[in-house]
């Protein structure tokens, strides 16, 4: 399973995660809404209990409607009763809503025994499950029929009315689902399109580099064969035209060499070496070559073996990459390289006299294509490829970089790699 798939995976759960959290909190929401429900529909039933213990105008009319009796009023029973009912409903209602409860409702008067009844004007559908609430009357009413007189205020389901007093959470909550889901998608979108491009122009570079190689192989051999008869006055140029095609050789090996330690971790090979004959054999190049460009290098590598694990030609190679920034971005180079060992690891200073690193670059350097200007021009021509490929290759040997600089006070690099062990 790749990383894509990896992070994919990961935010699935973390999302069915959050619904999970959220249903809960859902649950708990709805509970605590139907307590408060009961709540206030209990107070409101205390106060509607008491409101018609005592004999006032609705629960005289009320009182009529229960025993039939139209003598007290020019109207009919029928006229008494449809009275009473709007009456005892508005009533109902006005409660309610002082305890902040304004849901739909019906209502049901009668005794124990059904003798007496009065319903609401709205009564929901025979299949509406309904929730009852109960209140037995005192005082005036079962007083005037000589029976226990119950008011029962139903509700239809209350659920959608619970989840329509929590929309304040709930909405945006989801609503905060749906945009990290849109944000994420579109993110791995955009990801899965530049590493797309990205392995595309990788392909396009490592191909044309080996492409490369043939003519600039083709040009050396050229070179070798006019060697031989050629006319000393014209040596020089031929001597040009020769480090030029090894400094073209160079750039192409190190693309190639980035392009594999990126995406072929497995040609990277560490073998137990003592490294310290081939830090011998750099800083001997490395001095024949100082000698000729007129750098002062100095190196000072103790007479010791240095017991490593090494894929010995990529680590040559990024010390002497380190070795040739030193010289180049110098005016009158100055070049140190100490080695020395502490706590079970290999250390491998190089120091300059040069320009320097700000603050905020060396940040940067290290990072793929990027280059140290002045300005909007650069002073020394390259790829910005040296350093990106210096860190892949510690990381692989898993060590360090240490860097300490200064502008216009040079700089000093230290590698530090892991020792086998150390005698």
């Amino acid at each position: 399973m790749n990383w894509r798939n990896i992070y994919i995976t990961v935010f699935i759960a973390s999302i069915l995660a959050l619904f999970f959290i959220q249903y809960q909190y859902l649950k708990i929401g709805l509970n605590l809404a139907k307590i408060q429900f009961n709540k206030n529909v209990a107070i409101a039933s205390q106060n509607i209990k008491q409101d018609l213990s005592s004999e006032n105008q609705l629960s005289f009319l009320v009182g009529r409607a229960l025993i039939n009796d139209e003598s007290y009023f020019d109207l009919s029973l029928d006229s008494v009763q449809n009275a009473s009912k709007n009456f005892l409903n508005d009533f109902i209602t006005y409660r309610l809503s002082l305890n902040g409860i304004d849901t739909d409702f019906s209502y049901r008067l009668f005794s124990r025994d059904s003798t007496f009844y009065l319903k609401s004007t709205h009564i929901f559908n025979s299949d509406t499950h309904l929730v009852k609430y109960p209140i037995e009357l005192e005082g005036y009413l079962p007083g005037l029929v000589k029976r226990n007189i119950i008011l029962e205020l139903q509700f239809k389901d209350l659920n959608p009315y619970f989840l329509s007093q929590l929309n304040g959470l709930t909405i945006p909550s989801l609503l905060c689902l749906v945009v990290i889901i849109v944000i994420f998608i579109w993110v791995l979108r955009s990801v899965y399109w530049q590493h797309k491009v990205i392995t595309t122009t990788n392909a396009f570079i490592n191909n044309l580099t080996h492409e490369l190689k043939t003519p600039v192989f083709s040009i050396g051999l050229a070179t070798k064969i006019l060697e031989d008869g050629i006319d000393p006055k014209k040596q020089q140029f031929l001597t040009i035209i020769r480090q030029q095609i090894d400094r073209l050789n160079q750039h192409i090996d190190k693309v190639l060499e980035l392009g594999k330690l990126e995406f072929k971790k497995n040609i990277f090979l560490l073998e137990t070496v003592d490294f310290n004959p081939n830090l011998f054999k750099i800083c001997s190049n490395f001095e024949v070559l100082s000698k000729l460009q007129e750098v002062k290098f100095t190196y000072s590598v103790p007479e010791e073996p240095f017991i490593i694990k090494a894929e010995v030609s990529h680590l040559e190679n990024a010390i002497s990459n380190i070795l040739d920034n030193a010289q180049k971005y110098s005016e009158d180079p100055v070049i140190h390289l100490a080695v020395t060992k502490f706590k079970k690891h290999l250390y491998v200073t190089i120091s300059d006299n040069g320009m320097g690193i700000s603050k905020k670059e060396k940040k940067l350097i290290f990072k793929k294509y990027y280059r140290i200007s002045n300005g909007n021009l650069h002073k020394v021509k390259g790829y910005g490829l040296g350093l990106s490929y210096v860190q892949e290759v510690i990381k692989k040997h898993k060590g360090k970089i240490k860097i300490d600089s200064n502008l216009g006070k040079g700089t000093t690099i230290t590698l530090v790699i892991p020792l086998v062990y150390d005698k």
